[in-house]
């Protein structure tokens, strides 16, 4: 019974959040500073959630950051993400078995 419960709260709260903005900005936004600001709150967003998680992500920081350095460089060169997250991993593997 309180599956439902937690369920019907996680619903109802992605429906405010979600509802919030239609009911508060009901023109269009013609200021290009606010515009600027919400066309990069999804990729603030995103960055704050997973930065932090992919140093939780193996036993030992050191491993973490090596498999880091490995994608950030990868991303840089415009290689595909597959590339990227399969020589992430890799690298972070070797890296475990080296420390």
């Amino acid at each position: 019974m309180m599956m439902v419960l937690y369920i019907a709260v996680m619903a109802g709260i992605t429906y405010l959040i979600r509802m919030i903005p239609f009911t508060l900005f009901k023109r269009k936004i013609k200021s290009r500073f606010l515009q600027s600001v919400l066309y990069y709150i999804p990729y603030a967003v995103l960055s704050a959630m997973t930065f932090p998680a992919i140093f939780y992500s193996t036993d030992n920081p050191v491993t973490a950051a090596v498999g880091t350095i490995v994608a950030i460089v990868l991303a840089y060169f415009k290689l595909p993400l597959t590339v990227v997250a399969v020589s992430a991993c890799v690298a972070s593997l070797i890296a475990g078995f080296l420390v």
